[in-house]
């Protein structure tokens, strides 16, 4: 980052007017400190403050065009970084939403450690209650869940109906889902 002394030699760098920029900048060196104090004070004891400050004061030099001598140079220069400070808290708290506190981060990982176990066992527990049913119900299902479709679609190219269909998948599910909480409920997961 620029120190204040480095900004206002880059001031004296530019290719616009030297006794309007040289104004300008006698206004602004002037401005520094009430500026400090007034991002100081809508940021209190946040340690961004300098940091927009800075950022206010490169706003204002990028703006300088826009500003007529002769006007209140302290309210114009306030605006704008008020206008600093404001997106300054949109960040923060757009980045607020996103982040959690350490304790939690840990939980999170914990918890989903322990649900990908689960599921790793709930998925084992499926493939071995699939090898339980008779090998046209296995097909049945497969077919079913694997092919694209409708069920009635489906129905028509097993020459059975809608209803039948519909009716003979639910009990298979619910055989599935009875065999798959009674596996994980006794530890017999291979």
């Amino acid at each position: 980052m620029l120190t204040f002394a480095e900004f206002a030699a880059f001031l004296y760098m530019t290719d616009s007017p030297p006794n309007s920029d040289a104004e300008f900048v006698q206004l602004l060196t002037a401005m520094q400190m009430p500026l400090a104090m007034y991002v100081r004070s809508l940021l209190p004891g946040d340690p961004a403050a300098a940091d927009v400050t800075q950022q206010a004061n490169a706003r204002i030099w990028e703006k300088r065009g826009e500003f007529e001598l002769g006007t209140n140079f302290r309210a114009w220069a306030f605006s704008i970084a008020r206008h600093e400070v404001l997106n300054y808290r949109k960040q923060q708290a757009r980045d607020r939403r996103l982040s959690f506190s350490e304790e939690l981060e840990q939980l999170m990982t914990v918890e989903l450690s322990r649900r990908n176990d689960d599921w790793n066992q709930r998925l084992e527990a499926l493939e071995q209650c699939l090898q339980r049913l008779r090998p046209q119900q296995r097909q049945l299902l497969m077919a079913r869940y694997t092919n694209r479709g409708s069920l009635t679609e489906h129905a028509k190219r097993l020459g059975r109906s809608a209803d039948g269909l519909r009716v003979t998948l639910h009990r298979l599910r619910n055989k599935l889902l009875e065999c798959i909480e009674r596996k994980l409920k006794q530890g017999e997961i291979a």
